[in-house]
């Protein structure tokens, strides 16, 4: 066989069927902005924390939906609001991130 300077590695799909979205869901319900982010990444152009520690809402809300943890990435925002300003769809992302503190809360 030869060797062309790659491997092919396993596959990263993630089958959305069996991963459990329960803290996804109960955002959205509490917080209905959560469905309609579209994923832009305008939120981490504009983030402060983005470029030191990775932090980004866009992130947060998929790695909810995949049923990973978000609370490092929680830490790290300084809820200054920069995200809310420059949202194309208007998402209270300060509120959003507010009530996901609330959800790890209980």
């Amino acid at each position: 066989m030869m060797d062309f300077g790659f491997t092919l590695s396993k596959s990263s799909t993630i089958n959305l069927d069996t991963v459990d979205t329960t803290l996804y869901k109960k955002l959205c319900d509490m917080e209905p902005d959560a469905r309609i982010c579209m994923s832009c990444g305008s939120c981490s152009a504009s983030c402060t924390a983005a470029s030191f520690s990775g932090m980004s809402l866009r992130k947060v809300i998929l790695a909810l939906q995949r049923d990973q943890d978000v609370r490092p990435m929680l830490a790290n925002c300084m809820l200054c609001g920069k995200c809310t300003m420059v949202c194309p769809r208007a998402i209270n992302t300060r509120h959003l991130i507010l009530t996901l503190y609330r959800i790890y809360d209980r």
